[in-house]
């Protein structure tokens, strides 16, 4: 089991069209073999701010999710809305920063 955690800061003026387009890439993700979660958090001190925290059977489950037609679209999309984002994969035995 691994875990994800993307942290994104999104453009205020911007704010509905991201949770608008996350709900899309949320929709499609947890269909995914081996996704066992995919939530996205707000913060209540920061309105801009949002957590993804997904689980994933395994790094090549992970992988494949990277390549899916619906995460590439997510991509093009959410790059107008963003102005920060930070991604780390958790897994057993260390922590990689994408």
């Amino acid at each position: 089991m691994i875990y994800v955690v993307a942290t994104i800061t999104v453009r205020s003026e911007h704010r509905a069209d991201f949770l608008e387009n996350a709900r899309t890439v949320i929709g499609a993700s947890v269909k995914e073999a081996e996704c066992h979660s995919y939530d996205l958090l707000s913060s209540i001190t920061e309105p801009n701010c949002f957590v993804f925290v997904e689980r994933w059977g395994s790094r090549e489950a992970l992988a494949q999710h990277f390549e899916t037609p619906h995460l590439k679209a997510w991509q093009r999309v959410s790059a107008e809305f963003v102005e920060k984002v930070k991604v780390e994969i958790i897994s057993p035995d260390h922590v990689e920063t994408l």
